[in-house]
């Protein structure tokens, strides 16, 4: 099985192509349920209706969250700034910035950007342990590095989503490389 590349997609009729639809039933406990049932809810009533921000608003509100962690990037920091305003309004914010702690990358032996100068690395693992400590009930990320989101989001708590994902040479839109024929003939090619 390979849904990527699956023309049907009958799963979507109720098809269960694994066999495991019963098993899959016993995964989801009260937790889980009550996650599915939020997403369920905003995704039904508000299809098409409500951007990202205002998605996780209504997600959080539904859940009965009160406090939100934004673990964000420092290239991200005016959008970051306002994204805190807007989530203010409706929660306790707390928020975190990639360089927290201040460990240059000499202490793990990491790679810089620039050589000839000091360069602090990221540290998710900290950001995930502050929010950790206010205990957030929700943390969302925006704009981590790749490899950064994921220390993030193993050692965070609270459950996870994604605001913005990082992408410097696309604006922050990935799927911008799939929807441009330059980028999709150009990674096409590095097969």
């Amino acid at each position: 099985m390979n849904c990527a590349v699956c023309p049907e997609k009958e799963c979507r009729n109720g098809k269960d192509c694994l066999k495991l639809a019963e098993e899959m039933k016993e995964l989801y406990g009260e937790r889980e349920i009550s996650l599915i049932k939020a997403a369920a809810s905003v995704e039904a009533e508000y299809y098409m209706k409500k951007t990202r921000i205002e998605e996780i608003i209504l997600f959080g509100e539904k859940m009965g969250y009160k406090k939100i962690g934004l673990a964000f990037c420092i290239g991200l920091e005016k959008e970051s700034r306002e994204i805190y305003s807007i989530f203010k309004e409706h929660f306790k914010v707390y928020s975190t910035c990639c360089k927290v702690c201040g460990i240059d990358k000499t202490e793990f032996d990491l790679d810089k950007i620039d050589k000839t100068r000091d360069e602090i690395m990221c540290n998710p693992i900290a950001q995930a342990s502050f929010l950790n400590k206010k205990k957030t009930d929700l943390n969302i990320i925006i704009g981590l590095c790749i490899g950064h989101d994921i220390l993030f989001t193993e050692h965070s708590e609270a459950p996870v989503t994604t605001l913005a994902v990082k992408d410097r040479v696309l604006a922050h839109n990935p799927l911008g490389a799939i929807y441009s024929n330059y980028y999709r003939n150009k990674l096409n090619k590095s097969k």
